[in-house]
């Protein structure tokens, strides 16, 4: 795995709420752009419902994961556009049920959460993109 330290904790930093403070890695990059809660078709999943829009872009992230030969044990970041900011222990739930399984007690991804006014379209609540350290 090129994901070679997450640095959770800093002397003069306060303690993470679980996930790595930093995260270094050997190897290629990917960049992944931003996924939304569309299916295959462009179709919404879950209008109104975060959680369901959350599991729709996690799957759409997941697919490309394994298209490029990855894994969530790969992601070294997220960034994370949530509309409602309220909406957040709804997206570390699902978040959880995706990287637990695969990264079991280890610390999570390096991570940003940004609160916008809206997305491209208006019925999607969330946008999730990832960095990924490629095996």
């Amino acid at each position: 795995m090129p994901i070679t330290q997450r640095l959770t904790e800093v002397s003069g930093v306060l303690a993470n709420a679980g996930y790595a403070h930093a995260v270094t890695v050997s190897g290629r990059l990917a960049f992944v752009s931003g996924q939304v809660a569309l299916d295959e078709s462009g179709n919404i999943v879950g209008e109104g419902d975060v959680a369901a829009q959350t599991r729709q872009c996690l799957r759409n992230l997941e697919a490309i994961l394994s298209g490029l030969g990855a894994t969530w044990a790969d992601v070294a970041r997220f960034n994370w556009y949530l509309v409602n900011i309220e909406s957040l222990q709804a997206v570390r739930d699902v978040r959880d049920e995706f990287l637990r399984p695969v990264l079991g007690d280890a610390h999570n991804p390096a991570s940003s959460l940004i609160q916008v006014a809206g997305l491209f379209r208006p019925e999607c609540l969330i946008e999730v993109d990832v960095v990924v350290a490629l095996p």
